[in-house]
Parts: structure tokens; sequence; C-alpha cells
């Protein structure tokens, strides 16, 4: 049985992800601040193999006793997913470097904490695959989203430097891009007043929100090295068509008859 690795996994696209992964005979192992019992139960329940572990991904020394605990229970993690991640709306000019340092810290930094030290677990084995949750926010700018978008862009630059490095070592890395999906931090987001469900809906093509289990299934599509082994430092957007739409809204809406 393959270990798979996700982070954030309490909730939206990580929990999501981990459920499909447990599935398709994955033995998942969770990773988020918050408490992870309710959900590894409930993976459990359903016929899958899950543990979980509550900290900070952004922490040198939590990143590195999970995965000393990785190889000393399971030999080494088969696979990662890199979904823990904060937003931050805020007008360039009134971000303050106390918030710009918190989003790159776990946006950012811990993804690189993660590949670096299960990285090294899979490189060791000469296989493995490594999925890191981007966004749109880092194939194009978005108003009021600096810090989020910086830490995203570097998201990708770091997938496709590490899919340069160590593809030829038999571990892929590649990135997925959603576009706006409806969890709590989007929730948390529009509560900000920062934009209303029509503002995505009418800019996507397919005239709707992502769903979490969209991007799961983008995720395990990346992850298995036995369907799709060849695929590697890819962005691939999960944005119902917002990257390829340069259209004005009422063009948009209009064709939609």
């Amino acid at each position: 049985m393959k270990t798979i690795v996700v982070t954030g996994a309490a909730q939206g696209v990580g929990l999501a992800a981990a459920a499909l992964l447990a599935q398709r005979d994955y033995r998942v192992v969770l990773l988020d601040l918050q408490p992870l019992e309710e959900q590894v139960a409930r993976l459990r329940s359903a016929g899958g193999q899950a543990v979980g572990w509550s900290g900070d991904v952004s922490s040198e020394p939590f990143v590195r006793q999970v995965a000393d605990w990785i190889a000393r229970d399971f030999g080494a993690a088969d696979a990662l997913v890199n979904n823990a991640g904060i937003s931050l709306i805020a007008a360039a000019e009134d971000t303050t470097a106390a918030q710009w340092q918190r989003v790159m810290n776990v946006n950012l930094f811990g993804p690189f904490l993660l590949c670096r030290y299960l990285g090294a677990q899979m490189l060791a084995r000469r296989r493995g695959s490594i999925v890191n949750v981007a966004s749109v926010a880092g194939l194009a700018g978005v108003i009021h989203r600096s810090a989020y978008n910086a830490s995203k862009h570097g998201l990708i630059g770091l997938t496709r430097t590490l899919a340069a490095e160590w593809g030829g070592r038999g571990v892929r890395v590649n990135a997925v891009c959603p576009g706006w999906i409806k969890t709590d931090m989007d929730v948390a987001d529009q509560d900000s007043g920062a934009y209303s469900d029509g503002d995505i809906i009418d800019r996507v093509p397919m005239a709707r929100f992502a769903s979490p289990q969209d991007v799961a299934e983008a995720i395990a599509f990346l992850a298995d090295d036995e369907r799709n082994g060849f695929i590697n430092g890819v962005s691939l957007p999960v944005d119902g068509g917002w990257i390829a739409d340069a259209s004005w809204n009422d063009l948009r809406v209009r064709t939609r008859g």
C-alpha cells in the first residue's frame, strides 16, 4: 500500500482529496493545524487507512518529525499533496510585513519544507509524486491579493524547478491551479465583502464555482504514477475555463442563452 501525505486535510479540498485517495487504496496521512480525529475516523469508517498529525507545516521541526515518523512506520512517503494554504485580501499598500510573511510561510515555505524532507525519501527510492495546490492566482494577477498571488506564483516556480531537478531521479512534481472553490475559506473571503457569487459565476465560462471534488480528482490524476507517470512539471488549471477566457462579462453571460 502506498503512503500519501495530504496537508490542510481538515476540510475543503484537502479533506476531499484525502477521502478520494483513501478510496483508491492509498494509506493517507492527514496533516493540519486543526484537530483531525473526526476526519480520520470518517475515512476509517469508510474502509480507508488513515492517520492524522496536527501541527504547523511551516515549522521545520514539525515537518522533520513527520518525515522521521513516516520513515520509521512506513519506510517512506510515496506521494505528497501540498494543499495547506491561507488567504489574504488586502490592498498591497495596506498589507503589513507580518501579514505578508505569514502567507509566505504557510503557502510557500511549508510546501518547500515538505518537498525537501519527504522528497528526500522519494529520491532515495527513485520514485514518488508530489502535487502542489497552487491557484489561478499563480497564473495571473488578482487585485488585492499581492501576498497570496506571490506565494502561488512562487509555488508554481518551485513545482517547475523540482520537476526539472528531480524528474530524472524518479520523482514527478506537478501542480493544480484551482479557480474559486466553495470552501470555508471562500465563505470567509466573501464575508469580507470582497466579491459575490455572481462575480465568480459570471466570470467562469462553465458558470459555477469549482467543488472540492473537482480539484480532488485532478490531484488524484496527477499523483497516480501508474497511469500518468510521464506527466511532470505541469500547472493544471481546474478553473472551468477562467484563464482561457478573455471575453468581457456581458458577452460571456449573453452567450449562455
